[in-house]
């Protein structure tokens, strides 16, 4: 079994900064990728950011320039700097990370919990 555990949302005001954290624990042979989404209101889940081995990443358009998605690969988790944030930023952001589990098998999804980021104006 793998659980996934994020922290660092809430509430900024428009400008502002917050760090997303997201730790993958359990059964992990080995982690594919890592990555963020977010879910507003009345809209479909979307990729914010996504970083493929160690140093690979990519970005929605809407947040390049402002937010940074890092590895820590000792400690399985992954990092979703904010910055510059918009009131258009706010969502529930979940991480998303694809994995091998010990004693191989298939490459399998594992969602976190989501975290509230609200962007005041």
């Amino acid at each position: 079994q793998v659980q996934l555990v994020e922290s660092g949302g809430g509430l900024v005001q428009a400008g502002g900064s917050l760090r997303l954290s997201c730790a993958a624990s359990g059964s992990i042979s080995s982690i594919k990728a890592m990555a963020w989404y977010r879910q507003a209101s009345g809209n479909q889940r979307e990729l914010v950011a996504r970083i493929i081995g160690s140093s690979s990443t990519n970005y929605a358009d809407s947040v390049k320039g402002r937010f940074t998605i890092s590895r820590d690969n000792a400690k399985n988790t992954v990092y979703l700097q904010m910055n510059s944030l918009k009131p258009e930023d706010t969502a529930v952001y979940y991480c998303n990370v694809l994995l091998v589990e010990v004693g191989l098998g298939p490459i399998k999804s594992y969602w976190g919990q989501g975290t509230q980021v609200t962007v005041s104006s």
